[in-house]
């Protein structure tokens, strides 16, 4: 049952790229260094951070956070330092400012636009079927009907 349990417990665990050798002494270094890494994208994987790829790039990447981290640069200056090389798309949660305001505002501006749409439709219909009332001989012909 040990066993089983503890083959439960390495599965279910996230299973990190990062190499003891790449681990700095610092505790404190260290887990800034983490906290950086799970907000760089893989640019090889792309749907994992470079702390969980295996991609050697990945691996340069962290050596890389590392070096800064060591040199005293601030967190904003290393996430900077990666950007600088690799572009936005390394950020997973990309920064809003310049062009990637349009990006930010086109899902509300959507929800929006569908609302409006949904709601002139909605109103143009009400508006069609007080239209097409019933003429008088139609009205009596109903008032008929439901008396029987």
């Amino acid at each position: 049952m040990r066993g089983f349990i503890l083959a439960l417990v390495l599965v279910a665990s996230p299973a990190f790229a990062v190499q003891p050798d790449e681990m700095l002494t610092d505790p404190g270094l260290e887990a800034r260094a983490r906290a950086i890494s799970q907000n760089l994208r893989c640019p090889v994987c792309q749907g994992e951070d470079i702390d969980d790829s295996n991609a050697p790039i990945s691996r340069d990447l962290r050596i890389a956070v590392r070096e800064r981290l060591v040199a005293g640069d601030s967190d904003a200056q290393v996430v900077d330092y990666v950007v600088a090389r690799y572009g936005e798309f390394v950020l997973f949660k990309p920064r809003v400012e310049g062009s990637s305001w349009l990006l930010w505002l086109a899902g509300p501006l959507m929800l929006l636009a569908g609302v409006g749409i949904a709601v002139a439709t909605t109103r143009k219909r009400a508006v069609a079927a007080e239209a097409e009332g019933l003429s008088d001989a139609d009205k009596t012909r109903l008032a008929q009907l439901l008396e029987k």
